[in-house]
């Protein structure tokens, strides 16, 4: 005979990954961890919380098992709980594109108007970059460049952009990357560099997706 009880308590484990990414806030902040360890400060500026309030969030998370906590003196750091919290994350955002209506409608409005050329492919990038063809920007904040990004890339962060943008050579074309496909800062960046007359696409989604795609990643040394 079947256990009811037993078989109720089963599917509502599964309910709790579902009540966890219940908040656009708690995914919001899944986006910004899948690129790195980050302090609770640190999330809170990002995700444009207060700190208690992203503490909150984060407690959620935690008791889901999709994040994990680490202290540093008065610092509490997080990061993504394994590999396959960034796999959910992904299929998710995908499967909201698919069956959510507004989505697709909401991600035009943020990240504004359709690429005027395509984007660059992640196996296609890979092949230039070993050719030494391009010259590749990550424009993320600095500490999410130093967790981890494409090897050759040169950290650009996106409010740093505008004081920078000549120091950069234009006889080659410059592919800028992100956080992943719902990420503005590499659509900002290129409008900038092709306003100022350089050659510039962005990389079709960002480094959670290069890394999962098990190509080479670099480490800023400690």
């Amino acid at each position: 005979m079947v256990d009811l009880e037993t078989k109720r308590a089963l599917f509502d484990g599964f309910s709790r990954i579902g009540r966890a990414v219940s908040s656009g806030r708690r995914v919001e902040i899944l986006d910004v961890l899948a690129n790195g360890v980050r302090s609770v400060e640190s999330l809170a500026d990002q995700v444009g919380l207060s700190v208690a309030n992203t503490s909150q969030h984060l407690q959620v998370l935690r008791r889901a098992g999709l994040v994990e906590p680490r202290r540093e003196g008065t610092f509490v750091y997080y990061r993504l709980a394994s590999e396959e919290v960034f796999e959910f994350l992904r299929a998710l955002r995908a499967l909201a594109s698919a069956r959510v209506a507004d989505v697709d409608r909401l991600a035009a409005a943020y990240l504004g108007a359709r690429d005027r050329e395509e984007p660059v492919s992640r196996e296609r990038l890979a092949e230039r970059l070993e050719a030494g063809e391009v010259l590749v920007l990550d424009v993320r904040p600095q500490e999410e460049f130093a967790a981890g990004h494409l090897p050759g890339a040169v950290s650009a962060p996106v409010d740093e952009l505008p004081q920078r943008i000549h120091d950069f050579p234009n006889d080659r074309e410059i592919v800028v990357y992100c956080r992943g496909p719902y990420c503005a800062f590499s659509h900002v960046a290129v409008e900038l560099l092709r306003q100022e007359g350089f050659r510039a696409r962005r990389l079709e989604d960002g480094l959670p997706e290069w890394r999962a795609a098990d190509l080479p990643v670099a480490r800023d040394e400690a």
